[in-house]
């Protein structure tokens, strides 16, 4: 029997994934069905009617999220970005107002600053690693919500979840964590007070690049802007119907099984890399939080079990080299996201954050980010002293 007390190899496994009643099989199945029959007219089985309202692989995800965040109730969704506009529109109503990290991921600050801005939600970039800067903003200005990411992307910066969930909450208002970089494995920011925890779960969950996909879990007794939270997010999620496929959640649950063993060799790959970076004559700067000079070191080793598969580094020449770094690696793939097995670089002033251009979130042109794969580690060290030159 799977407890909340079992490991979290052991939840990632059997949680929400028991064997088939009726034939044993040992993998949920994937039940790629749009419709379900009814016992008579509203005589559901299992509570099934319709797919986007429920499916029974995409609630074995769900079962699945949950346990290994120790959330009340897990969502799945088409993509993160799904995820989060759910949750912000979940928890927040017009006239609210969010604050964000001042180096948010891509992605979510276009959702916020050009979609949801449009819906009356108004936003301030803070540095969520300084607790002075964010208890002035939240003196400020009332906030609904502070979003936090923990690593943040791309430059890895640190915030201390729990004394960011002490602050909100004293104010009034909810702490949410995007757990994308450190996954469920490296960090539990439910246990640590946030409010609600979201996913990338195309990234490190489903781990090998074939699948999108986002999820959102609740913390028991989370209260949104109308109510329970987990009450408005599953009225939301149905309403909108940006939910996840069954082949989609098949393939995460497929990844998570190899969570805990995937992520022990994306911490081991990136120390390598960065502390080879950090000598390098040509790199100025690595961005890592496992690097004992890393301003979030001492945080991030207090609330994380590892210190993750993703490191960053400036180049001393400037944009140019960082963009010629990135087209000459081999066996780095040239490419956007992150978490899969096999390592990825990217320029992220122009691809994955191109939308901040301009803007408070700009990321610095000589910035190169990685994504460290499980291949054999002496093999990617030689890919980057080539590529550096």
């Amino acid at each position: 029997m799977v407890t909340s007390e079992s490991g979290f190899e052991t939840q990632a496994i059997h949680a929400g994934q028991q064997p088939d009643p009726r034939t044993g099989a040992v993998v949920p199945p994937i039940y790629q069905v749009s419709t379900y029959k009814q016992d008579g007219v509203g005589g559901l089985r299992e509570g099934y009617e319709y797919s986007r309202s429920a499916n029974p692989t995409r609630r074995a995800l769900e079962e699945c999220l949950a346990a290994l965040e120790g959330g009340a109730r897990g969502f799945a969704f088409a993509s993160g970005l799904a995820a989060e506009d759910c949750l912000l529109r979940a928890a927040c109503q017009p006239g609210d107002h969010v604050l964000i990290p001042d180096d948010a991921y891509g992605g979510t600050f276009r959702l916020i600053a050009r979609v949801l801005a449009g819906w009356g939600i108004s936003y301030h970039p803070v540095r969520l690693s300084d607790p002075r800067a964010v208890r002035s903003a939240l003196s400020e200005r009332p906030a609904r919500l502070l979003w936090a990411e923990t690593p943040t992307n791309p430059l890895l910066a640190i915030a201390d979840i729990a004394a960011l969930a002490q602050l909100a909450h004293d104010a009034g208002a909810l702490l949410v964590v995007d757990n994308t970089f450190a996954s469920p494995y490296l960090q539990q920011p439910l246990a640590l007070g946030a409010d609600a925890v979201v996913h990338s779960t195309t990234k490190y969950l489903g781990g090998h690049s074939d699948v999108i996909g986002g999820a959102l879990i609740t913390a028991p007794g989370a209260q949104g802007a109308r109510g329970p939270l987990e009450e408005q997010v599953t009225f939301l999620q149905n309403a909108t119907g940006a939910v996840a496929g069954p082949f989609d959640a098949w393939l995460t649950l497929r990844g998570i099984r190899t969570l805990a063993v995937r992520m022990d060799r994306h911490t081991e790959n990136a120390a390598r890399v960065a502390d080879m970076l950090a000598a390098h004559p040509a790199v100025r700067t690595v961005l890592y939080p496992g690097l004992p000079g890393h301003p979030g070191h001492e945080v991030a080793a207090k609330q994380m079990r590892g210190f993750g598969g993703m490191v960053s580094f400036r180049l001393r020449d400037g944009e140019a080299a960082a963009v010629a770094v990135c087209g000459r690696t081999q066996l780095f793939t040239l490419g956007e996201s992150l978490g899969g097995v096999e390592s990825l670089i990217e320029h992220p002033g122009r691809m994955t954050h191109a939308s901040a251009a301009g803007s408070p979130l700009e990321v610095p042109g000589d910035l190169v980010r990685l994504s460290v794969g499980i291949e054999t580690a002496e093999d990617l060290l030689e890919d980057l002293r080539q590529a550096l030159g």
